[in-house]
Protein backbone atom coordinates (compact mmCIF):
# COMPACT_ATOMS: atom_id res chain seq x y z
CA UNK A 1 0.00 0.00 0.00
CA UNK A 2 1.42 2.88 -0.74
CA UNK A 3 1.16 6.05 1.94
CA UNK A 4 -1.67 7.73 0.25
CA UNK A 5 -3.47 4.95 0.61
CA UNK A 6 -3.04 5.13 4.40
CA UNK A 7 -3.53 8.84 4.46
CA UNK A 8 -7.86 9.43 6.61
CA UNK A 9 -9.77 11.92 4.38
CA UNK A 10 -9.32 15.47 4.01
CA UNK A 11 -5.52 15.26 4.12
CA UNK A 12 -5.20 16.96 0.90
CA UNK A 13 -5.37 13.68 -1.27
CA UNK A 14 -8.31 14.65 -3.79
CA UNK A 15 -7.81 11.95 -6.27
CA UNK A 16 -11.38 12.30 -8.29
CA UNK A 17 -12.27 15.72 -6.42
CA UNK A 18 -12.15 17.62 -10.00
CA UNK A 19 -15.16 16.08 -11.50
CA UNK A 20 -17.15 16.07 -8.41
CA UNK A 21 -16.48 19.67 -7.82
CA UNK A 22 -17.66 20.29 -11.87
CA UNK A 23 -20.92 18.58 -11.16
CA UNK A 24 -21.62 20.61 -8.25
CA UNK A 25 -21.02 23.56 -10.56
CA UNK A 26 -23.17 22.46 -12.93
CA UNK A 27 -25.96 21.72 -11.21
CA UNK A 28 -25.48 25.63 -9.86
CA UNK A 29 -25.54 26.53 -13.19
CA UNK A 30 -28.67 24.53 -13.88
CA UNK A 31 -30.55 27.08 -11.97
CA UNK A 32 -30.41 29.20 -14.66
CA UNK A 33 -29.96 26.78 -17.46
CA UNK A 34 -31.48 23.61 -16.52
CA UNK A 35 -29.59 21.64 -19.22
CA UNK A 36 -26.78 21.94 -17.06
CA UNK A 37 -27.97 20.35 -14.37
CA UNK A 38 -28.90 16.97 -16.68
CA UNK A 39 -25.48 17.14 -18.06
CA UNK A 40 -24.10 17.10 -14.41
CA UNK A 41 -25.77 14.18 -13.27
CA UNK A 42 -24.73 12.53 -16.29
CA UNK A 43 -21.37 13.06 -15.47
CA UNK A 44 -22.11 11.87 -11.77
CA UNK A 45 -23.31 8.73 -13.13
CA UNK A 46 -20.84 7.80 -15.54
CA UNK A 47 -18.23 8.29 -12.52
CA UNK A 48 -20.01 6.95 -9.48
CA UNK A 49 -18.08 3.66 -10.54
CA UNK A 50 -14.67 5.21 -11.04
CA UNK A 51 -13.96 5.66 -7.86
CA UNK A 52 -14.05 3.56 -4.27
CA UNK A 53 -12.71 6.35 -2.44
CA UNK A 54 -14.65 9.44 -0.40
CA UNK A 55 -15.62 10.69 -4.19
CA UNK A 56 -18.11 7.78 -4.62
CA UNK A 57 -20.25 9.39 -1.93
CA UNK A 58 -20.36 12.50 -3.67
CA UNK A 59 -21.28 10.84 -6.57
CA UNK A 60 -24.02 9.38 -5.05
CA UNK A 61 -25.29 12.28 -3.38
CA UNK A 62 -25.05 14.43 -6.56
CA UNK A 63 -27.24 11.79 -8.14
CA UNK A 64 -29.94 11.51 -5.37
CA UNK A 65 -29.98 15.40 -5.47
CA UNK A 66 -31.14 16.15 -9.01
CA UNK A 67 -33.54 13.02 -8.28
CA UNK A 68 -34.84 14.32 -5.15
CA UNK A 69 -34.67 18.03 -7.02
CA UNK A 70 -36.49 16.80 -10.03
CA UNK A 71 -39.69 15.19 -8.10
CA UNK A 72 -39.74 18.34 -5.57
CA UNK A 73 -39.78 20.80 -8.94
CA UNK A 74 -42.67 18.56 -10.54
CA UNK A 75 -44.21 19.04 -7.34
CA UNK A 76 -44.09 22.54 -7.02
CA UNK A 77 -44.91 23.01 -10.74
CA UNK A 78 -48.17 21.05 -10.76
CA UNK A 79 -49.16 22.94 -7.04
CA UNK A 80 -48.75 26.23 -9.01
CA UNK A 81 -52.42 25.96 -9.96
CA UNK A 82 -53.51 25.57 -6.36
CA UNK A 83 -51.20 28.70 -5.58
CA UNK A 84 -49.04 26.49 -3.14
CA UNK A 85 -46.70 25.87 -5.83
CA UNK A 86 -45.09 29.25 -5.90
CA UNK A 87 -44.26 28.84 -2.42
CA UNK A 88 -42.74 25.45 -2.96
CA UNK A 89 -40.34 26.63 -6.12
CA UNK A 90 -38.02 28.95 -4.22
CA UNK A 91 -37.97 26.49 -1.35
CA UNK A 92 -36.67 24.00 -3.72
CA UNK A 93 -34.06 26.35 -5.38
CA UNK A 94 -32.42 27.37 -1.80
CA UNK A 95 -32.59 23.71 -0.74
CA UNK A 96 -30.63 23.03 -4.25
CA UNK A 97 -28.15 25.71 -3.69
CA UNK A 98 -27.79 24.51 0.14
CA UNK A 99 -26.68 21.46 -1.37
CA UNK A 100 -24.50 22.10 -3.86
CA UNK A 101 -22.79 24.40 -1.65
CA UNK A 102 -22.16 22.08 1.25
CA UNK A 103 -21.15 19.62 -1.18
CA UNK A 104 -18.51 21.62 -2.87
CA UNK A 105 -16.84 22.27 0.42
CA UNK A 106 -16.82 18.69 1.38
CA UNK A 107 -15.13 18.25 -1.71
CA UNK A 108 -12.39 21.41 -0.96
CA UNK A 109 -11.67 19.42 1.88
CA UNK A 110 -10.83 15.98 0.17
CA UNK A 111 -14.06 14.27 2.59
CA UNK A 112 -16.86 12.52 2.01
CA UNK A 113 -20.28 13.96 2.34
CA UNK A 114 -21.41 13.33 5.97
CA UNK A 115 -24.68 11.62 5.03
CA UNK A 116 -25.24 10.81 1.42
CA UNK A 117 -28.97 9.59 1.71
CA UNK A 118 -30.64 12.56 3.89
CA UNK A 119 -33.49 14.29 2.28
CA UNK A 120 -32.54 17.34 3.62
CA UNK A 121 -28.94 18.82 3.08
Amino acid sequence: MSSAELQPPGNGVSKGGGTAKIVYVLYLGGIVIGLLALVGVVMAYVNRDDDGTWVADHYRFQIRTFWIGLLLTVVGVLTTFVVIGWAVLPIVVVWWIVRCVKGLKYVSRAEPYPNVTTWVW
